[in-house]
């Protein structure tokens, strides 16, 4: 943890963004709750640095977002005269790799654009990366265009550290076609699981599939609204100590759900054997009604299907105290400044700069205008936007929450395990209880 006292008080009087002279006003508490300092009047400025700065990232060659990437750093670069060294991965086990690897050599790159969840709780705890508390100490302006409360929040400590540029949701795909031929109206924001399973009885008596998903490959989207409609936003991303303690027991009735699902006959009669791949094509073959998947399906959508306007967005289904409009979505990623670049006075300015130039309302909507973003002000949909596109965009935006996948906080042993033994529990071969306690089994 960074010095709070004379550490603190000659960095705001030494450094500010550039163009900063009035008056500070205070950040207020962010994440970590320690002092605030103020300084009135500003700064002195220090001049901008004349050298690279070296950014980790996951935007390598075949990321989808790497031409949005590059020209935003491009035009930060000839902005500022501040050179970016582009050290870039396109896999997950190289990013990874390279960030542990680069932090335990003492190596530590300037900034890097990384995991929010528990994939980072060791540069966290080893104090590697800087609070959005600390640097608003000294920079009270830094990301002042997101809304503070969908700020990822680090796993390890509740702290806040990364600024996000976009994330994933979760939502109910829907072929709009079928649901008119089976007289079944489409899902809206009051969405209930009553309805569902009835409108799920419809579908399967008009000879058509209800869900489409492969319990063998893809039951976790079903586990996680599954075990979301028995508690609420607060408490969906806890883990359970043992079957029997409140947590365990929402996930007892979220399986006992999927369950009912599987027996009731609404997924595909190979769902324990088949690929999601597979199941995925029963929507534009126009066989299967509903699909629980994530933001980047849209894409899919639109290249396989005959017809992409045939298809919509849709909030999954509720009871007890969640809403439908309460979705699975994240800020998965961010930037984060690495301890070592921000006790650099003159590279902590550069690394602030960068990561403002980087999560610009135009930039972060550049990134993708179906994603879940922490913007205060969010692009709408693209013009002539497909009617998919619209209804994912106005999901979005109208929903009243979003909170993470809990199977983000299981290891990924205990994650397999889990997703696995749907099958037997589903055909009896095991109970909920058990598959959660061999998940749990598995989680140290």
């Amino acid at each position: 943890m960074i010095n709070r006292f004379g550490f603190f008080l000659i960095a705001v009087l030494l450094v500010c963004l550039p163009g900063c002279g009035t008056t500070w006003a205070s950040p207020g508490a962010i994440g970590d709750g320690g002092t605030v300092f103020v300084a009135e009047g500003g700064g002195v400025a220090i001049d901008k640095v004349r050298e690279e700065i070296v950014v980790v990232s996951p935007f390598g060659p075949e990321d989808e977002n790497r031409e949005n990437y590059v020209n935003a750093y491009s035009a930060f670069e000839a902005g500022t005269g501040i050179a970016v060294k582009d050290e870039a991965f396109t896999t997950t086990w190289e990013l990874l790799e390279r960030v542990y690897s680069d932090f335990e050599s003492g190596n530590d790159p300037d900034v890097l654009f990384f995991f929010t969840g528990a994939e980072a709780d060791e540069l966290v705890e080893n104090g590697k990366v800087v609070s959005l508390g600390d640097i608003r100490r000294v920079f009270p302006e830094y990301a002042s265009n997101m809304k503070d409360a969908m700020m990822p929040v680090s796993t390890s400590n509740g702290w806040q550290y990364a600024v996000p540029v976009n994330g994933y949701w979760v939502g109910l795909f829907v072929n709009l076609g079928l649901l008119a031929a089976c007289g079944v109206e489409a899902p809206g924001r009051d969405y209930t699981w009553d309805r569902f399973l009835g409108d799920c009885e419809t579908i399967r008596g008009n000879g058509y599939i209800p869900v489409a998903c492969s319990l063998n490959e893809a039951p976790q989207d079903w586990f996680e609204f599954c075990t979301f409609n028995y508690g609420n936003i607060a408490n969906h991303c806890m883990l359970p100590k043992d079957a029997g303690d409140d947590v365990g027991k929402r996930w007892v009735s979220g399986l006992t759900d999927i369950k009912e699902m599987y027996q009731r006959g609404y997924f595909p009669e190979n769902t324990l054997e088949a690929t999601a791949a597979e199941t995925d094509l029963l929507m534009i073959e126009n066989r299967a009604v509903f699909l629980l998947d994530g933001s980047w399906k849209v894409s899919w959508f639109e290249e396989n299907a005959l017809n992409p306007e045939d298809f919509a967005v849709a909030y999954v289904p509720a009871k007890g105290e969640r809403k439908a409009t309460d979705i699975i979505g994240g800020l998965s990623q961010g930037y984060y400044i690495s301890k070592k670049a921000w006790d650099d006075f003159e590279k902590r300015a550069a690394c602030v700069e960068f990561i403002q130039a980087m999560t610009t309302d135009e930039v972060v909507s550049s990134f993708g205008e179906l994603s879940v973003t922490a913007l205060k002000n969010a692009a709408g949909p693209p013009k002539n936007a497909d009617p998919l596109t619209v209804s994912a965009y106005e999901m979005t935006k109208n929903c009243t929450g979003a909170v993470s996948a809990v199977q983000d906080l299981l290891t990924p042993k205990a994650r397999d395990m889990l997703f696995y033994d749907v099958r037997n529990m589903v055909t009896g071969l095991v109970t909920p209880e058990k598959a959660i306690e061999e998940c749990l089994s598995l989680t140290d």
